[in-house]
């Protein structure tokens, strides 16, 4: 299905803007747009440029197309070009008006200049559901490729990470930067990131490339934690996680030099238990505030995830009290992000039905139950079909 928004009467010169209808994009979304002329006029120079905007970017898929096509028993010669436009804005987005500039030949073998202009068109655009930066593609994928065994690296040995996203549908600026790989027991070094973007007929396919060269400072091993990457699959009409997955850490000979393999008798092991937990409790009072910065926030860190109190549950259910579903969407996207910057359990699909009723082809907040989105946000993530690293459905 497509809008059509004709300029110029049905048996002369026109031109047209297309655009896709039925659904709302969100910020970031590739909206095609297809500029048809068709003229019947002798056309022996023309020049069209198409409109920047303040309100979005844009890019053209691919070279003018020029035929000709029976349209009521007329011959007449076609104009085509494809567009990709990214609103940068929620709200109205408008785009045109175009003015295809003709030097046409009359029935005398003379000259002269004619304008056709396509008249603006708008359309509605969504605010986009995630924080950070817009992220919307119909595809994305993650590969995460190792030069070496990370947990069992011989001593000295440096490790090489290769991580290589593909969007299809989405412009270089809009992934995200290069995930910090930082840890006391780490030696890493960066090297510069690779964006590439390749048009295609039905949309830019962008490719990132991180390296990194990673090596312990000691033999004790360790585990980076994963990175997680929303964006917004634009054909779901849904938020997901493209997750680069934890890694093991350290060099070989740490486990073969270690030793004492026995095991404790099952009463004597319980009392260690207690003796330790005691310890550290007592412990922790008086050595956080001596630690060194990193140090102290690693076991600041580990202390959130122990604590019963979660601010962002508290918002998320007075937003759903507020029965402002963008305000719910936010809170939303708080609560998960805080759980994932925690290390703890995201499914990605918690909001499938609060993204259904904001941004699918029935949009509406009257037959979204929001008590049920709230438990299903809050209590079920273990209990949804996809995992949470899920980067490709």
């Amino acid at each position: 299905m497509f809008l059509l928004l004709i300029a110029g009467d049905a048996y002369g010169d026109g031109l047209r803007l297309l655009l896709p209808a039925g659904v709302r994009p969100v910020v970031g979304e590739m909206i095609p747009v297809t500029l048809r002329g068709e003229y019947t006029s002798r056309i022996a120079l023309e020049t069209l440029t198409f409109p920047g905007s303040e309100d979005y970017d844009w890019l053209q898929l691919a070279r003018d197309q020029w035929r000709d096509e029976e349209i009521e028993g007329r011959t007449v010669r076609v104009f085509e070009r494809h567009l990709a436009v990214f609103p940068r804005h929620a709200g109205t987005l408008a785009i045109g008006p175009v003015t295809h500039r003709l030097t046409v030949v009359d029935e005398n073998n003379l000259r002269a200049p004619l304008d056709v202009t396509a008249p603006q068109v708008s359309l509605a655009v969504a605010p986009y559901p995630g924080a950070g930066t817009p992220l919307s593609a119909r595809t994305l994928t993650m590969e995460d490729t190792l030069s070496a065994a990370p947990g069992a690296l011989r001593d000295g040995e440096t490790l090489v990470r290769r991580v290589t996203l593909k969007a299809d549908g989405a412009l270089p600026h809009r992934l995200p930067p290069r995930p910090v790989l930082r840890e006391p027991w780490l030696i890493s070094f960066a090297a510069p990131e690779q964006r590439e973007m390749l048009p295609t007929p039905t949309g830019p396919v962008t490719t990132l490339v991180w390296e990194w060269h990673l090596r312990p400072k000691t033999g004790e091993p360790g585990v980076l934690p994963p990175v997680s990457i929303a964006w917004f699959d634009t054909v779901t009409r849904e938020m997901r996680n493209a997750e680069i997955p934890a890694l093991p850490f350290g060099y070989a000979s740490f486990h073969d030099n270690r030793s004492g393999t026995g095991r404790l008798p099952s009463s004597e092991a319980g009392l260690g238990v207690i003796a330790a937990v005691l310890g550290i409790l007592t412990g922790l009072a008086l050595c956080i505030p001596g630690l060194a910065p990193r140090r102290r926030a690693h076991l600041l860190l580990t202390l959130r995830r122990l604590s019963p109190v979660d601010p962002t549950r508290r918002r998320l259910k007075r937003a759903a009290r507020s029965g402002d579903l963008f305000a719910l969407r936010r809170a939303a996207e708080a609560y998960l992000r805080r759980r994932r910057d925690l290390g703890l359990p995201v499914s990605g699909c918690e909001t499938a039905a609060l993204d259904a009723a904001l941004y699918g082809r029935k949009a509406g907040d009257d037959a979204f139950d929001r008590k049920a989105g709230v438990r299903a946000i809050i209590g079920q993530s273990l209990l949804c079909l996809h995992p949470a690293t899920d980067a490709k459905r």
